[in-house]
């Protein structure tokens, strides 16, 4: 038997170093220079003169990009009402880094071993959205699996019943299956509910709706448009540098077929969001290369790029962790810089997003002067962090961000997807709520009897 990968055996092509000197690399970052793939490493690492990360060093960083932030979106910090209502569980990718995902031969009926996971129906899916928007919400979120059954549309789906081999395309027919999820048009259709922003369908959910066909991503992309899809969230990024992703990610799109991808939704008029997931196996090279794909993409969209979204590893129920490829996540120094360095080199997008699932109440508090302004959304549901280990919780009220918000002596705004539409929200209003979303009121989203804080989870 063939001994699995271990943190050990890892090698890249490539490493965190650079003549570039770290007092160089800042001096550029403090005078609002374009800064090169050689500045950033020298940032993330506080200088490859040294081993280990200088705390001295770290924090210029932290304070240019403090400044940085002010300088380009002032002392508000942002945050959406949204649902994430995502829409199954099933996939057979196999991704070394995620435990969100279920076997998706365990949700065929006569599967021999009961899913732990879940799939919702288009209608499901629509009683789920209705009742958030009554509630109050902006904005859904949808993430899923890849569903073998899942096709983008009729069409879609007949082609792949007609391929000559349905495992090379992964494809099943939704009867195998105890719970049909539909099409992807139907399922943005259904979230599609009284004028809430759909922002849904990663590059990878992309690659799947077109698999067995010579479809552009334009088409793909264009026909859920018309189905009511808004925005696309870039996740899927992981790492954009293919010797990462061809570890942690084999079976997934390669960079360039992210990039595609992305541009494609761009072209046919969406917004964007783009992320990157690290603090596995990739190092501070592939993390400062990943930064300059995003630049470069957000010159090719036209700005179509809203927020970028640093997501650290939770790598406690994962694959990674489990099978000794990675001892743990990134440090909190990591953390740190990986902010500061993002608001620095992504000098064309605006916004830089702190997690509260991934940091927690402090730390995600302690990255709004890191370069983040904007604070995530109230979420309702969060399966994928929390399966992976996560302990943070799954749902923020509006109270809760005035609160934490105004506790760091910044101003707490309601936005929409876009940022284009903002509220000051006023910490003494009794009661606070959202007011933004098609049916909002400023009611709570929940009831004090409903709330679920993070420390109860």
């Amino acid at each position: 038997m063939e001994r699995p990968v271990t943190e050990a055996d890892l090698t890249f092509e490539h490493v965190p170093e650079t003549d570039q000197s770290f007092e160089n690399a800042l001096a550029n970052a403090r005078a609002g220079d374009r800064l090169t793939v050689d500045d950033a490493i020298a940032l993330l690492t506080t200088g490859t003169d040294d081993e280990g990360i200088n705390r001295t060093r770290k924090e210029q960083v932290l304070e240019a990009a403090d400044r940085r932030r002010a300088d380009v979106v002032g002392e508000e910090v942002t945050f959406v009402a949204n649902l994430n209502n995502n829409v199954t569980t099933a996939c057979n990718v196999g991704c070394l880094f995620c435990n969100f995902k279920d076997a998706a031969h365990t949700f065929e009926r006569d599967a021999e071993v009961e899913t732990a996971g879940f799939t919702k129906t288009p209608a499901e899916s629509r009683e789920i959205v209705s009742d958030a928007v009554d509630r109050g919400i902006y904005e859904v979120t949808s993430v899923s699996g890849l569903h073998p059954a899942f096709a983008l549309d009729e069409e879609h789906r007949e082609i792949l019943e007609a391929h000559p081999d349905p495992k090379a395309v992964n494809y099943k027919p939704p009867e195998r299956y105890a719970t049909d999820p539909g099409t992807y048009v139907e399922q943005m259709d259904a979230m599609s509910v009284d004028g809430v922003h759909v922002h849904s369908m990663t590059p990878e959910e992309g690659y799947h709706a077109r698999r067995g066909t010579e479809w552009s991503y334009e088409e793909v992309y264009s026909r859920l448009h018309d189905a009511g899809l808004d925005t696309v969230p870039g996740t899927a990024a992981e790492i954009l540098v293919d010797e990462v992703r061809d570890v942690i990610c084999p079976g997934k799109i390669d960079t360039g077929g992210w990039l595609e991808a992305m541009e494609a939704a761009a072209n046919v008029g969406m917004g964007l969001t783009a992320t990157m997931m690290y603090g596995h196996v990739e190092n501070e090279a592939h993390r400062a290369l990943h930064l300059k794909r995003v630049r470069d993409l957000q010159e090719r969209v036209d700005g179509a790029i809203t927020e970028f979204v640093p997501l650290s590893f939770v790598h406690q129920n994962t694959p990674l962790f489990e099978h000794d490829v990675v001892s743990g996540g990134a440090s909190t120094d990591e953390d740190e810089l990986l902010i500061a360095v993002s608001r620095l080199f992504l000098d064309n997008v605006d916004h830089i997003q702190s997690s509260w699932v991934k940091y927690g109440d402090e730390q995600g508090l302690k990255m709004l002067s890191c370069g983040a302004d904007d604070f995530m959304g109230t979420i309702l549901s969060e399966e994928i962090t929390k399966r992976a280990g996560g302990e943070y919780g799954e749902y923020r009220s509006f109270a809760d961000y005035a609160d934490l918000i105004t506790s760091v002596g910044r101003v707490p705004v309601e936005r929409s997807t876009d940022y284009e539409t903002r509220r000051i929200v006023d910490p003494d209003e009794s009661p606070i709520g959202p007011r933004l979303g098609p049916k909002a009121d400023g009611t709570p989203l929940l009831s004090t009897e409903e709330q679920v804080t993070p420390a109860d989870d």
